[in-house]
């Protein structure tokens, strides 16, 4: 495809419904399209291309590797045109567009994130903005801010990488906890030899903060590994193994008496909480905007 042309945004935009949908048949309804048709513009897409971009049959629909070479390349291309889009509404002051928003899982009942308070006067302003959220792991969401799929990403990152700019918003404080079904629910948490039964539990530790968790619990290994909040609290709530968790997160186990805290005097952390945004290229009107609202809130 040597140049661009109107045709092609449309059915890049059905390639990604497709895609997003999970295969022809699921993205009917949100298409308004027949199969047929679908197929039929699909195959003027690969044609124009010159690729094969996905594999369809009775083996289920599949990305070949440059479906998903063009897929995350339209995400980007789409979210310039949005860009574009964004900018020059503000000329007539109004903004319009897309916001690509990433977000850490299971910070929805952190009363200290700024976040609802930020969508709420983003919202009140009367913005013509489509909100699209994405949630991820820390090290997802700062690929996607550099590769410019996201705007902007909230949440915690051990790293600093750089192309990003980091704005810290506010700290959520964890702890360590079992499940009442563990032999630590019931263990006295001034008694000596607590640290020589805590390593001989059985760990779950954040991929992304695992040698922290290990290092703090003076353990040489974990027994199980996971990439997000909701499966770490999942295991711990088993009953099989101890664990951090936020303590906004373990609240509601912990009025109910699934969990404990196990002592909390040594075995806490708080960390930063940031926003991050591609630092040394201009930002379109919509994040400015929102930046306006979030960062104020913080303060």
């Amino acid at each position: 495809m040597k140049q661009l042309q109107d045709v092609d945004l449309k059915l890049l935009r059905v390639f990604m419904t497709i895609v997003k949908c999970g295969g022809f048949s699921a993205a009917q309804a949100t298409l308004n399209m027949s199969q047929s048709s679908i197929s039929e513009q699909m195959t003027n897409l690969e044609t124009r291309l010159g690729v094969t971009l996905c594999e369809r049959g009775r083996g289920g629909f599949r990305l070949t590797e440059h479906g998903s070479a063009t897929f995350e390349a339209t995400q980007r291309l789409l979210m310039a045109v949005d860009n574009f889009c964004t900018d020059t509404s503000a000329l007539k002051q109004h903004i319009s567009g897309k916001l690509y928003l990433g977000i850490i899982d299971n910070t929805i009942s952190d009363a200290d994130s700024p976040l609802a308070r930020t969508l709420r006067q983003f919202v009140a302003r009367g913005h013509d903005v489509h909100l699209d959220v994405y949630i991820g792991m820390p090290a997802e969401l700062e690929e996607r801010v550099l590769d410019g799929r996201l705007h902007i990403a909230i949440g915690h990152f051990p790293l600093r990488v750089a192309g990003l700019e980091y704005s810290q918003l506010y700290e959520e404080p964890d702890g360590l906890f079992c499940s009442r079904y563990h032999p630590l629910f019931a263990a006295n948490d001034n008694a000596p030899e607590l640290f020589e039964r805590i390593s001989a539990s059985h760990i779950v530790a954040r991929g992304y903060l695992q040698q922290r968790d290990l290092q703090q619990l003076q353990a040489h290994k974990a027994a199980a590994t996971v990439d997000n909040v909701e499966a770490q609290a999942m295991l711990i709530l088993s009953g099989a193994y101890i664990g951090f968790l936020p303590l906004h997160y373990a609240a509601r186990w912990v009025e109910s008496g699934d969990l404990r805290q196990i002592a909390p005097a040594r075995f806490h952390s708080d960390w930063p909480f940031n926003a991050i945004t591609r630092r040394g290229v201009p930002q379109p009107t919509v994040l400015r905007a929102f930046l306006a609202d979030l960062l104020p809130a913080v303060n």
